[in-house]
């Protein structure tokens, strides 16, 4: 009576990750520096589990940890300490996690992907951080912005979090060079979507030592580029061949379609935009127009459907 016999030890396979990760030592040295009393090691790996396990806020975290084999050994108001602690050190444990990392797996750190997003909080005002800006689910309330790298194996290296009304496309040239310092990292391919390509981005990665991958807009295009790039009866090739094709002919014939159906032409030439050498690729696949006819088709289904129900629309 009044006794748990029952104990969680789902979390175990985490406990061996996290040790592995020597985050333990990360918050040995964290102590040490600032000579509090609780147990951050306990804090911060309850943290971990209980977010992956079932993510929940503090006080539920808190109160679903009792149920490990481990159990807790600090409070509540231990925990929003904590959380302080660790949001100041977070360049030092993420550098540390980094060079831990790279003794259990390799680390492909030559190409790296970079995107942003951003998490609303459900309160009435803004404050310095939690600012009003564009969310990503359309809502409007203050938000803050998280920035994120991964390595060429979507395995992530370091993020940061800024105010809600920062434009993203400020974001990467600082954590950049925070990584190139605190990384050691030096020749990288960095990629982006089309929206955090501004020039300067890509002025900034065009180096002896530094290049860039992204995304561009066809439509966005100077006219003649726009001409050049949709022009399917000239100039396009299939990867390890120097052979031209006329694709247009792949819109209507369905033998043709279906013999190159699992292949990738291409076109590219070199373009001086803003004072900036850049490769435009253009790609075009069977597949692919099959994927958006069949989206575009959906979409004008249910416009008539619409339309039916509310002319007006």
């Amino acid at each position: 009576m009044n006794k748990q016999n029952l104990f969680n030890i789902g979390y175990l396979f985490l406990h061996s990750i996290y040790y592995s990760l020597k985050l333990n030592k990360i918050c040995s040295y964290i102590t040490n520096q600032y000579q509090f009393k609780y147990d951050l090691n306990s804090i911060l790996s309850n943290l971990i589990y209980a977010r992956i396990i079932f993510p929940s806020s503090k006080l539920k975290t808190l109160e679903l940890s009792k149920k490990f084999f481990e159990q807790p050994n600090f409070e509540y108001n231990h925990i929003l300490r904590a959380l302080e602690i660790i949001s100041k050190e977070s360049d030092y444990i993420q550098s540390q996690l980094y060079n831990n990392s790279k003794k259990i797996i390799k680390r492909n750190n030559k190409v790296l992907f970079y995107d942003c997003t951003n998490f609303f909080f459900e309160i009435d005002q803004e404050d310095d951080l939690r600012r009003y800006g564009k969310s990503k689910e359309n809502r409007p309330s203050p938000i803050v912005q998280m920035g994120l790298f991964m390595d060429g194996n979507g395995i992530p290296l370091t993020f940061n979090i800024t105010s809600g009304n920062t434009n993203e496309q400020t974001t990467l040239k600082p954590l950049e060079e925070k990584i190139i310092e605190d990384f050691n990292l030096a020749e990288i391919v960095v990629c982006t979507d089309a929206g955090l390509a501004s020039t300067a981005n890509r002025k900034f990665n065009n180096t002896n030592l530094r290049k860039f991958i992204t995304t561009q807009s066809i439509k966005k295009l100077k006219d003649y580029l726009k001409q050049e790039a949709l022009d399917l009866t000239k100039g396009w090739k299939l990867p390890g061949s120097d052979k031209t094709y006329d694709i247009s002919k792949l819109r209507t014939d369905e033998n043709l379609k279906e013999k190159y159906k699992d292949k990738i032409f291409y076109k590219e030439r070199w373009i001086n935009e803003d004072n900036l050498e850049q490769r435009l690729i253009v790609t075009y696949s069977v597949k692919y127009q099959e994927y958006q006819t069949h989206i575009r088709n959906n979409q004008i289904e249910r416009a008539k459907k619409i339309i039916e129900q509310n002319p007006k629309k």
